[in-house]
């Protein structure tokens, strides 16, 4: 896929971790679109389908810290997921070491602090998630520490972004609806919003299609 290189944009320097992924591709497709420079860290860059003068790929993998290409100073988005407990904690704590000026981390609504606000869906997601709640929860808990944004998001969907999206912070968040999904880009969108102009440090944020 070629992104328009478009005019020249003063941005930041993003870091985008699992950007090969379908969150972490939406959030370096719509970086870039903002005028962002984009380093895109994924196990295979290959499979980064996307071509900018303004992107660079990079090979990395959160469970070799020593590989991961994040620079000091470098705000970073992450769209990791993993079916494998530990991968997330492994990713918080390397992305924390590496001193990043920002850390935007893509959570579950449902675990975690967002737990009780979501009710009876917490105890769905507990049964779907199994051992990866208490490694999602850990990675939450090592981004907050530091000061990052965790977002808490409901069921994924590939549909368009929503125009009457909005976050909100942990106490203003909704019941969770099992029937309701937000989607990726939207998701992106809120998470690209948080690093242009911080509005949830060291706290949980909600993103919503209106």
């Amino acid at each position: 896929m070629l992104i328009g290189a478009g005019p020249s944009v003063a941005g930041m320097n993003l870091t985008v971790l699992a950007a090969s992924g379908r969150t972490g591709l939406a959030l370096t497709r719509q970086a870039l679109e903002r005028g962002h420079t984009v380093t895109a860290i994924a196990r295979d860059p290959a499979k980064i389908a996307l071509d900018h003068p303004d992107l660079r790929k990079v090979a990395g993998d959160v469970a070799d810290p020593a590989g991961m290409a994040v620079a000091e100073g470098a705000v970073v988005l992450s769209g990791l997921g993993t079916d494998r407990a530990g991968v997330l904690l492994d990713g918080a704590k390397a992305v924390v070491a590496a001193r990043p000026e920002r850390i935007i981390w893509l959570g579950a609504y449902g675990t975690g602090p967002s737990s009780a606000a979501a009710g009876e869906g917490a105890l769905v997601l507990e049964k779907f998630l199994g051992d990866r709640i208490a490694d999602k929860v850990a990675a939450d808990e090592t981004v907050l520490a530091a000061g990052g944004t965790v977002f808490h998001a409901g069921f994924l969907s590939d549909d368009p972004e929503s125009p009457r999206r909005r976050t909100v912070g942990l106490d203003a968040a909704p019941p969770f609806d099992l029937s309701a999904a937000v989607s990726r880009e939207t998701v992106a969108a809120a998470m690209l919003d948080e690093a242009e102009s911080p509005r949830f440090p060291g706290a949980v944020a909600v993103p919503l299609t209106g």
